[in-house]
């Protein structure tokens, strides 16, 4: 089961990402951690506009609500949103 952790700053969660993948999907699970492949490549920063962009639109929030909070540079990072309760996440990525 995932780990979503909810806190006065948001909600996060983290997860490993697999950029190069043929479509945007969430894919699966290991551990606590949430798979996610991206079309994107790992180059100048596109994997992760294309992971924030994702989540934006799954969980239909404002783009400016999720964030990378740490992993900038990692293929696991950790996501914060703001403005959604660690249920809603829950109930929007369930598979």
């Amino acid at each position: 089961m995932i780990s979503v952790q909810e806190s006065s700053n948001g909600v996060t969660f983290t997860v490993k990402i697999h950029p190069r993948a043929k479509k945007n999907a969430i894919t699966g699970e290991f551990g606590d951690t949430l798979k996610l492949s991206l079309a994107a490549p790992p180059i100048d920063g596109k994997a992760n506009e294309a992971c924030i962009e994702f989540f934006a639109k799954l969980l239909k929030v404002p783009r400016s609500s999720v964030t990378i909070a740490s992993g900038q540079s990692n293929r696991k990072k950790v996501i914060r949103v703001v403005g959604i309760s660690a249920a809603e996440i829950r109930k929007s990525i369930e598979m």
